[in-house]
């Protein structure tokens, strides 16, 4: 016996995953003389052994053809004082490194300075899920920064918040 499907409405489903608060990214990648990024707040851990990372990322996104073209990626993990780097990586058609300082990586994806750490990753794997592609990528270099008392950035019910304004359990 199935349970009758009802359609979940999209901006209903949309705030109820905003109550599960996550990290903000950015994905960058470097390919024709041209550095690539976009925001990204879909990223997780895949595996330890290989080190597997995982982020989603629209199917209609302009970014990310360019990446998977490179073969490779970087993810930088923003800090709480990178909200305004998130939302310029975020935005369409804008020069989103416009005064942004960065650094080529090991493989040569670009690294945002400021960022709490970083991880350079080649694509591992793809998968179509819905509207969205799933990205795996295989680490083959990381840099933990020295910014121990700097707080990650956080997406929370449609805004940016810090750990010091969601209660302690």
């Amino acid at each position: 016996m199935s349970l009758p499907r009802t359609a979940i409405e999209p901006l209903c489903f949309r705030e109820a995953i905003g109550h599960y608060a996550s990290g903000i990214t950015v994905i960058t990648s470097y390919t024709n003389d041209e550095p690539i990024g976009f925001t990204c707040q879909s990223f997780y851990s895949v595996s330890m052994n290989p080190p597997l990372v995982s982020f989603s990322v629209m199917s209609s996104s302009a970014s990310y053809p360019k990446i998977r073209q490179a073969g490779r990626f970087a993810v930088n993990i923003l800090s709480g004082e990178q909200v305004k780097i998130s939302n310029q990586f975020a935005r369409r058609g804008t020069d989103k490194w416009h005064g942004v300082e960065w650094q080529a990586s090991t493989l040569g994806n670009p690294i945002i300075s400021g960022s709490l750490h970083w991880l350079d990753c080649e694509i591992h794997a793809e998968h179509t899920a819905g509207d969205h592609l799933i990205v795996i990528g295989e680490v083959k270099a990381l840099n933990l920064q020295e910014v121990a008392a700097t707080q990650p950035l956080l997406y929370f019910k449609g805004q940016y918040c810090n750990l010091a304004t969601l209660s302690a359990v």
